[in-house]
C-alpha cells in the first residue's frame, strides 16, 4: 500500500478508536426462551410482529413454539420465510413490502446471519424509507431508530444478534457489502440452545468457525478495548472447547449452549473492534459465487493470519496460550504458528475445503477491488494490504 493511503487508513482507524467510548454502543438484552420473547413483545405493546426466517427453518417447524407463544398472548404475526442464504437488495425490498402491507410494527428474526441481516435491513428501510440500501452501505448511514427488533439465532456463529452490521448482496453487481450503524443492534437476543440441537454437522462447523474468525480478527486488530479483548478470548476458548463436541454429538445440550454464547461474545467483540481481511475477502468471494460465508472464512483464516507474519504474532500468541494451544515457554512466533496450525487441523477435521474450484481468474480483480473498498480504511488490521496483495489471497484459495 502506498504511503499516503496507509497514513489515511491508520489516521482514520486511530480516530475511530479514540471515539469508541463516546459512541452509542449497546448490548442486546438476553432472553432465554421463546416464552420470554413473547412476554417482552407483549410488554412493548407490539400489535403485529413480522417473523423473518427462511424456508429450511420453516420446513423444520422451528418457529412453531414461538408462534404458539405469541398467539397465546393475543399477539398477531406475519410469517415470512423467503430469506435467501445471502440476502439481496430485491429480497429485502420484497420483505419490506410484506411488512408494510400487513401493518407490522415489530421484527423477529429467526435463523442464522441471513435472517438477521434481512430483518435489520427491513428495519433500516422502515426507519429511512427514502434511502436505498446501496446508499446505506458503509458506516453510520442509517441514523434513525428501528422498530423493536428481536434476534433468535438457530446457529452458533454469526453473532448477528449482537452486532451493528447487516450484510447485503447487490444481485446486479454480485457485490456483498455491510451496512454498519448502531440502530441495527437488535434490542433483544433470544439465546435458546434448543434451536440449535440437531443442526447439520456441516452447518455446525461452518458457523462455529465463523464465530472463531470474528473473535480472532477482533482480538488481533488495532482498535481493541479491554472489554472486546476479554469477550474475544472467552469466545475463542469456548469454540476450542465445544465446537468438536457439537460436531460429533449434535444433541449435546451443554456444548450447544456454550457455542451460542461463544458466537454472542464474538459478536459483541467485533461490533466495536471490527474484523479484518478474512471477512473482506470472504464477503466478495461468497457474494460472487454463492458460497457459504462461514466456510469461506474458515478456509481463509489460516492463510490471512499466516500472511500477517510478525505484525500479528504477539496477539496470536496470547490467544494460543489462553486456549492451551501453546505454553508460556513458547516464543511468540512459535505460539502464533501453533494456533494457525490448530485452525488448519480443525478445518481438516470438519472437512472444510482448502480451495474453491468456483474461482475464476477473470473475477479476481473485481473481487479484490470490493475487498479493498470494504477493508480500507475501516478494518484496523495488523498489516495493511492494497488491492494487489488482496489479489494474491484469492489466488491462494483457487483450486490448483
Amino acid at each position: 500500500m502506498n504511503i499516503f493511503k496507509k497514513a489515511y487508513c491508520r489516521i482514520f482507524q486511530f480516530v475511530f478508536k479514540i471515539a469508541i467510548p463516546l459512541l452509542p454502543y449497546r448490548t442486546p438484552k438476553i432472553l432465554s426462551s421463546v416464552e420470554d420473547c413473547a412476554d417482552t413483545v407483549s410488554s412493548l405493546g407490539i400489535k403485529k410482529v413480522f417473523i423473518a426466517t427462511d424456508s429450511g427453518i420453516s420446513r423444520l417447524g422451528l418457529c412453531d413454539g414461538l408462534i404458539s407463544a405469541l398467539s397465546s398472548r393475543g399477539i398477531e404475526h406475519y410469517f415470512y420465510d423467503g430469506t435467501m442464504p445471502n440476502p439481496t437488495v430485491s429480497n429485502v425490498e420484497a420483505a419490506l413490502l410484506e411488512y408494510k402491507d400487513n401493518g407490522c410494527d415489530g421484527l423477529i428474526a429467526v435463523g442464522g446471519g441471513s435472517a438477521m441481516d434481512l430483518a435489520k435491513a427491513v428495519g433500516a428501510r422502515v426507519a429511512k424509507p427514502k434511502k436505498s440500501l446501496n446508499k446505506m452501505a458503509g458506516i453510520l448511514k442509517v441514523g434513525k431508530k428501528l422498530p423493536p427488533l428481536f434476534a433468535v439465532p438457530t446457529t452458533a456463529g454469526t453473532g448477528s444478534e449482537a452486532t451493528l452490521a447487516a450484510v447485503i448482496t447487490d444481485e446486479n453487481t454480485h457485490r456483498k457489502y455491510a451496512i454498519n450503524d448502531f440502530p441495527l443492534i437488535p434490542h433483544y437476543a433470544v439465546l435458546d440452545y434448543k434451536f440449535t440441537l440437531g443442526l447439520p454437522r456441516n452447518i455446525t462447523a461452518y458457523t462455529g468457525m465463523d464465530a472463531l474468525t470474528h473473535a480472532i480478527e477482533a482480538y488481533i486488530g488495532r482498535s481493541t478495548t479491554r472489554g472486546t479483548r476479554r469477550n474475544a478470548v472467552e469466545a475463542v476458548k469456548l469454540v476450542m472447547d465445544n465446537l468438536v463436541a457439537c460436531y460429533d454429538e449434535p444433541q449435546n445440550a451443554e456444548a450447544r449452549k456454550n457455542m451460542l454464547y461463544a458466537a454472542h461474545y464474538a459478536g459483541i467483540a467485533f461490533s466495536k473492534s471490527y474484523v479484518g481481511y478474512v471477512h473482506a475477502v470472504a464477503h466478495s468471494l461468497s457474494g460472487r459465487y454463492g458460497l457459504q460465508h462461514g466456510m469461506t472464512c474458515a478456509a481463509l483464516l489460516p492463510i490471512v493470519l499466516d500472511s500477517y507474519g510478525k505484525a500479528a504474532h504477539k496477539k496470536l500468541a496470547k490467544l494460543a496460550r489462553a486456549c492451551c494451544v501453546a505454553t508460556e515457554a513458547d516464543k511468540n512466533a512459535e505460539a502464533a504458528n501453533k494456533l494457525i496450525a490448530k485452525i488448519r487441523e480443525m478445518n481438516d477435521y470438519f472437512a472444510i475445503p482448502r480451495s474453491f474450484p468456483e474461482i475464476n481468474e477473470a473475477d479476481i480483480h473485481g473481487m479484490a477491488a470490493f475487498a479493498d473498498k470494504e477493508g480500507n480504511p475501516l478494518y484496523p488490521v495488523p498489516k495493511l494490504y492494497d488491492r494487489s496483495r488482496l489479489t494474491q489471497i484469492y489466488r491462494e484459495v483457487m483450486e490448483k
